[in-house]
């Protein structure tokens, strides 16, 4: 598929017609797109609060926002939908979100082999020069011989 040719998998129009599961409890939503990545964005909640005396977010629900991301990152990059499971998403925290802020997750896939899909990406809460974590992982498809 050449690059400025549009990809026949939509992520505004996937997350449009409901994330659901954890992605929906959490109320995560989508944010923009490219080529080969995708941005959600985790509003923040009281009920997700990880530390009430400082009202950090836990880090279980930005860890799901990344997931998600990057998991519809190589959607986007394929262009259709494959199924697929995470393998590996290693996940370096940098620094706590900013209490009451919305988080910005942006995941990348920046390799597809026959079975395995390579992602990257960030959460920030307002400035990506200034990141609360990095992650980096892979993805294996459940449908490869």
């Amino acid at each position: 598929m050449a690059a400025d040719t549009p990809s026949a998998f939509d992520p505004q129009r996937f997350s449009r017609l409901g994330v659901g599961g954890h992605g929906g409890l959490l109320k995560l939503s989508y944010h923009s797109h490219g080529p080969d990545w995708v941005e959600l964005q985790l509003p923040y909640q009281t009920d997700l609060i990880g530390d009430p005396s400082s009202g950090v977010l836990a880090s279980g629900p930005i860890l799901t926002m990344m997931d998600m991301a990057t998991s519809l990152a190589v959607w986007t990059k394929l262009g259709t939908f494959r199924p697929h499971a995470t393998l590996d998403l290693r996940i370096d925290y940098l620094r706590p979100a900013t209490p009451g802020k919305t988080v910005y997750g942006r995941g990348e896939c920046y390799r597809i082999t026959r079975s395995i899909s390579f992602v990257r990406g960030q959460a920030h809460d307002g400035d990506p020069a200034d990141p609360l974590a990095h992650v980096a992982g892979t993805f294996m498809f459940t449908d490869a011989a």
